[in-house]
C-alpha cells in the first residue's frame, strides 16, 4: 500500500511503478482502455472495472475481425487465407478506435459535444460491423432465395430465347414482340425450303384434284363403253356379229377425253411432283433438325454465360436478397432487426459503459492531475517568460555598458593623442627658438 501512495518526485511527473515479472493479462487489458497505471494506483479498487472494460474492447474488436472475415470471404466468393489480412487490419483499427473513444478524458462532464460525437461514431461503426454478421446468421435463407431467383432468371432466359427464335418453317406471322436482346443469328434457316415445299404441295394438290376428276370421268366413260360394247348386233349384209355404233361412239369419246385432258401426262407429272415433295420433305426435315440443334447450342451458350455471371454471391446481392426476404416476411423482418440491433449494441457497449456511467474516482484524479498540470505549466511558462525577460534585460545592460566603455576608451585614446601631438609641437618650437638664439658664426 505504501508503494501505491508514494508521492511523485517532481510535480506532474509520476513515478514508474514496478511491473510484475512475466506476462500480466489484466495489465494488458487495462492498457486497451487508455488508463495510466501510475495514476490508477491511487485508486486501486477500480482496477477490476477497467480490466473488465478492456475485455469488452477486446471482445468488440474480435467481433469486428470476424465480421470483416465474413465480408472478405463473401466478396472473394469463398473461404480464403487472404481474408485474414483485412480481418487483422480491421481488428486493429476498431481496437484503437474504441480505445480512443473510451480513453479517460479530464473534465469529461463539461464536454458534451465530444461525448455525442463519440457516440455517433460508435453507432455508425457498430452498424458497419453488424451487417456482415447479420448476413452470416441468415446465410441459409439468403442463399436459398438467391439460388431460387437465379434459377428463375435462367429459366426465363431459356423460355424467352425459345419464344423469340421459333422454327421459321413452322411459325407464321411476324416475330414475337419484346425480343430485342433475345434474337439469335444463324447461318441458314429452313424458311425458304419450307415456302418452296408449301408451294409445291399446293400445286400437287391442285393437280391431284384435276387428275382425280379426270380419272373419275374416264372411269365413268370406260364403264359406259364396257356396258355398251358387251352388246353385239348381227350385220344384215354379212350376217356377222358386230359392235354397236354407240359402242364405237363411246370409245371415240373416251379416247378423245384422254387426248384433250392429257391424263397420262398429268399422272406422270403428279408422280414427279410427289417424288420431289418426298425429297424436299427429307431435306426440310434435316434442315429443321440442323436449325434446332444450332438453336439449342446457342441457347445453351447464352444460358452458360448467364450461369457464369452467377458464380459468386456478392455482398450487395446478399443484402438485396435479405431486404426482399424481410419485406415479404414480418417475422423474419423482426428477427433481422433484433439481431442487427444486438450487434450494434455490442459494438457501442464500450462507449456506453464508459460515458453513460457516473464519474469515477480515477476520472476525478485525472481531472485534478490535468488541472494541476495546466496550472504548473502556466506557472512554468510565466517563470520562463520572466527568466527570459531578465536575461534579455541583463544582456541589454551589458551591451550598453560595453558601448559606454568603448566610447570612454576611444575618448582617452583621443586625448592621449592630442597631448602627444602638443608635446611634439612644443618640443619643435623650443628647438627652433634655441636655434634662433644661437649666435651665428662669422
Amino acid at each position: 500500500m505504501t508503494d501505491f501512495l508514494k508521492l511523485p518526485d517532481g510535480y506532474g511527473r509520476p513515478v514508474e511503478q514496478p511491473r510484475s515479472e512475466g506476462f500480466d493479462p489484466a495489465r494488458r487489458l487495462r492498457a486497451l482502455t487508455g488508463v495510466d497505471e501510475n495514476l490508477l494506483a491511487w485508486v486501486w479498487y477500480e482496477r477490476s472495472k477497467y480490466t473488465a472494460l478492456g475485455g469488452v474492447v477486446l471482445g468488440t474488436s474480435v467481433i469486428a475481425a470476424f465480421s470483416m472475415w465474413n465480408f472478405a470471404n463473401e466478396a472473394i466468393g469463398g473461404t480464403s487465407v487472404l481474408a485474414l489480412l483485412p480481418a487483422v487490419i480491421w481488428m486493429l483499427f476498431v481496437l484503437n478506435l474504441d480505445r480512443w473513444l473510451i480513453a479517460p478524458q479530464p473534465n469529461a462532464k463539461r464536454r458534451v459535444t465530444p461525448l455525442l460525437t463519440r457516440l455517433v461514431v460508435a453507432v455508425l461503426l457498430g452498424t458497419v460491423i453488424a451487417e456482415p454478421l447479420v448476413l452470416r446468421v441468415f446465410q441459409t435463407a439468403v442463399e436459398e432465395r438467391i439460388r431460387g431467383e437465379r434459377q428463375g432468371d435462367v429459366d426465363r432466359l431459356r423460355s424467352e430465347l425459345l419464344r423469340c427464335n421459333p422454327d421459321p418453317s413452322q411459325s407464321a406471322g411476324d416475330r414475337p414482340h419484346g425480343c430485342g436482346s433475345y434474337l439469335l443469328s444463324f447461318g441458314a434457316t429452313p424458311d425458304g425450303q419450307s415456302a418452296e415445299l408449301s408451294a409445291l404441295r399446293k400445286d400437287a394438290a391442285a393437280l391431284q384434284q384435276r387428275v382425280d376428276q379426270d380419272t373419275r370421268r374416264l372411269e365413268s366413260l370406260d364403264a359406259d363403253v364396257r356396258d355398251e360394247c358387251r352388246q353385239l348386233i348381227r350385220d344384215a349384209s354379212s350376217g356377222l356379229l358386230e359392235r354397236t355404233s354407240e359402242c364405237q361412239r363411246l370409245r371415240a369419246k373416251a379416247a378423245d377425253y384422254r387426248a384433250t385432258h392429257h391424263t397420262a401426262a398429268n399422272e406422270r407429272r403428279l408422280a414427279g411432283m410427289n417424288d420431289r415433295i418426298g425429297q424436299d420433305s427429307g431435306r426440310l426435315t434435316r434442315s429443321r433438325d440442323a436449325f434446332e440443334a444450332a438453336r439449342d447450342k446457342e441457347i445453351a451458350r447464352r444460358v452458360a454465360q448467364e450461369r457464369a455471371k452467377q458464380r459468386g454471391i456478392g455482398v450487395l446481392e446478399r443484402m438485396d436478397a435479405l431486404e426482399r426476404l424481410t419485406r415479404d416476411n414480418t417475422t423474419l423482418f423482426t428477427g433481422v432487426w433484433l439481431v442487427r440491433l444486438l450487434f450494434v449494441l455490442i459494438d457501442v457497449l464500450p462507449v456506453l459503459v464508459k460515458f453513460l456511467g457516473h464519474e469515477s474516482s480515477y476520472d476525478r484524479l485525472l481531472s485534478s492531475r490535468s488541472n494541476s498540470a495546466v496550472k504548473v505549466h502556466d506557472a512554468a511558462v510565466r517563470a520562463a517568460e520572466r527568466q527570459c525577460l531578465a536575461d534579455l534585460e541583463i544582456a541589454r545592460e551589458e551591451c550598453e555598458q560595453y558601448v559606454r566603455r568603448r566610447k570612454a576608451e576611444f575618448d582617452a585614446a583621443r586625448r592621449e593623442h592630442v597631448a602627444e601631438m602638443n608635446i611634439r609641437v612644443s618640443q619643435a618650437v623650443n628647438a627652433l627658438e634655441d636655434e634662433l638664439r644661437r649666435p651665428s658664426s662669422v
